[in-house]
């Protein structure tokens, strides 16, 4: 029988995602260039802006930007490609920069990014196998089949028990 993607789901609250962009933050401080500091922090929109104002918070990065990638036309996966650059007068060749997703699937966002800021150090909260190799941190692996449903795509809502029923 095949699994809907929901059954071979990741649900990931707020909660937990505030923990693990928190567990990235405190990895990543003290090893910027600057004296251990970082200069910038840069979000992939859309995933990355709320991990990404959590990490600025926890290491006092005041420098936040955003660069956009376009993947998808509708529901069709196409060439990625930058809609919206950072600042790159600040960022340069990005040394000194945090570039945070949410998430990194087969790598094809971060492939272009690095083109235009090769030198900055990319950080994931979650991680796929076949994107590995273009992140330099991340806190959680799961699996390539495992689609992650992050809070922002949820609602709260009832769910019927699987036996029984619910008074």
């Amino acid at each position: 029988m095949d699994r809907l993607p929901h059954e071979k789901g990741f649900h990931v609250s707020w909660d937990q995602l505030h923990r693990d962009a928190r567990a990235l933050a405190w990895r990543m401080q003290g090893h910027g260039p600057d004296d251990g500091g970082w200069k910038a922090v840069v979000a992939i929109t859309r995933g990355g802006m709320a991990p990404a104002m959590i990490i600025a918070r926890e290491l006092d990065i005041r420098l936040v930007d955003t660069i956009s990638v376009k993947s998808y036309n509708h529901q069709t996966q196409a060439e990625p490609r930058v809609i919206k650059f950072p600042d790159m007068e600040v960022m340069g060749d990005g040394t000194g920069v945090l570039i945070i997703d949410d998430l990194v699937d087969t790598g094809r966002t971060l492939e272009v990014v690095r083109e235009h800021l090769p030198k900055a150090h990319v950080a994931t909260v979650y991680a796929k196998p076949k994107g590995k190799p273009m992140v330099d941190s991340y806190i959680t692996e799961v699996s390539q089949d495992t689609w992650i449903f992050f809070p922002w795509d949820m609602a709260l809502q009832y769910v019927k028990p699987y036996r029984g029923t619910s008074d």
